[in-house]
């Protein structure tokens, strides 16, 4: 019986033998916005991606430029985005940049002939994915959402599991992101060299009320309403992503979101969380917080009147007959799991394959603006303090 080890393993090598296949000698040239943590770690999955070459990197400080360099050392550099468009030679861009930057790069990206590769969450607000649909629609631009597991081995097991003969109805679909870590694990020291001398603030705060530069808003800006969801955009949307992909559903009826900040002072936005979303067919809900892990990240229930699909934070997949009454013992694996990196690895194989084949991605732009809606309906309800409702004719939140 193969190990879990060498499952992972053949699922990686099988997924980049193809990947090989595909690309057929058509290098892709890719420049990178937003060179910030989770930008390397893009930047470093791309260069591992067979027949591309980074052209170029992009990003408001010039000390991550700097850091860019040392990956990719022929890579010219910008502080001003609008420089890596003007490149025709380049294909392809990356965006990751905070939440509220990315409708202002997207739009002038697309229409610029790039094909995208977006950070979740793809719309800061309503306007924002009003706007980012306007340009693509059309536009026959490969656009790839990123949400990794969409991309990683728990698709085909759900698919498989996923069925009305072994679920029955399905009512109810649970969903949880715990962690032990004030601040979510955020909190980042601000650099001596954080000034208006090494940083754009004027093109950092975009649309957002013009404030005086304070680098703590721009090394921690997930802690700050103007430029961040929180959690529910940093992690609520991966799950809304995936079910929306797998359960084929759309923006909900009505959201309510309840919670509150009882750990971490020095943020904004909410460290315990409540959200109800109502799809019409079924209640989606998630919860989550920041000071215990008990039920862990990304830990899911499909409920059914005949069993439960059960998916948890390293991808594995399981399923439970109802008569088990909630007896772990009792379920029936559907597959095993796959670290973050790998998943990411596969992701963007998968959408510089696209880009050359003009294939459908993975978590295609329909995929990002309905969770980007979903996640935009969560933060207003609390922010309202009050259900809200999805007109979908007016295309407006109410």
């Amino acid at each position: 019986m193969s190990t879990r080890r060498q499952f992972v393993a053949q699922f990686v090598a099988a997924a980049s033998a193809a990947s090989a296949a595909a690309q057929a000698n058509n290098r892709v040239r890719f420049g990178l916005i937003g060179a910030g943590a989770r930008g390397t770690e893009i930047l470093r999955a791309a260069l591992s991606c067979p027949n591309v070459e980074a052209v170029a990197v992009s990003d408001l400080y010039t000390r991550r430029l700097e850091e860019a360099k040392r990956l990719v050392p022929n890579a010219a550099t910008h502080q001003d985005y609008r420089r890596l468009l003007d490149d025709k030679s380049i294909d392809a861009v990356l965006i990751a940049a905070p939440h509220h930057q990315h409708a202002l790069i997207f739009v002038p990206a697309i229409e610029a002939g790039k094909d995208i590769y977006v950070e979740k969450t793809m719309a800061f607000n309503v306007d924002h994915a009003r706007r980012m649909k306007k340009a693509y629609s059309g536009s026959n631009r490969i656009v790839q959402v990123g949400s990794q597991a969409t991309s990683g081995p728990a698709v085909a097991q759900v698919n498989e599991l996923y069925n009305a003969d072994r679920m029955g109805k399905v009512t109810a679909l649970h969903t949880h992101h715990y962690r032990n870590a004030p601040y979510g694990g955020w909190k980042r020291q601000i650099p001596q060299d954080c000034d208006l001398q090494h940083v754009a603030w004027t093109a950092f705060e975009g649309e957002v009320p013009h404030r005086d530069f304070d680098p703590r808003r721009f090394v921690n800006w997930r802690f700050f309403w103007d430029y961040s969801g929180g959690n529910v955009f940093e992690n609520m949307v991966h799950q809304v992503i995936f079910w929306h992909k797998m359960l084929e559903l759309d923006v909900p009826r009505t959201v309510t979101m309840a919670g509150g900040n009882y750990l971490s002072p020095d943020m904004e936005v909410p460290d315990t969380y409540d959200v109800a979303m109502d799809h019409g067919k079924l209640l989606f809900s998630w919860n989550s917080m920041f000071g215990n892990r008990y039920y862990g990240e990304n830990t899911d229930l499909v409920l059914g009147t005949k069993g439960t699909i059960l998916r948890y934070e390293d991808e594995q997949v399981s399923f439970e007959p109802q008569e088990k009454k909630g007896s772990a013992s009792g379920a029936v694996k559907g597959g095993t799991g796959i670290p973050d990196e790998q998943l990411t690895q596969l992701h963007m194989n998968n959408f510089f394959d696209c880009v050359r084949s003009r294939k459908q991605p993975n978590c295609p732009f329909e995929l990002g603006f309905s969770s980007a809606i979903a996640c935009r309906m969560a933060i207003t309800s609390y922010r309202l303090g009050r259900a809200v409702r999805w007109d979908s004719e007016r295309e407006q939140i109410v």
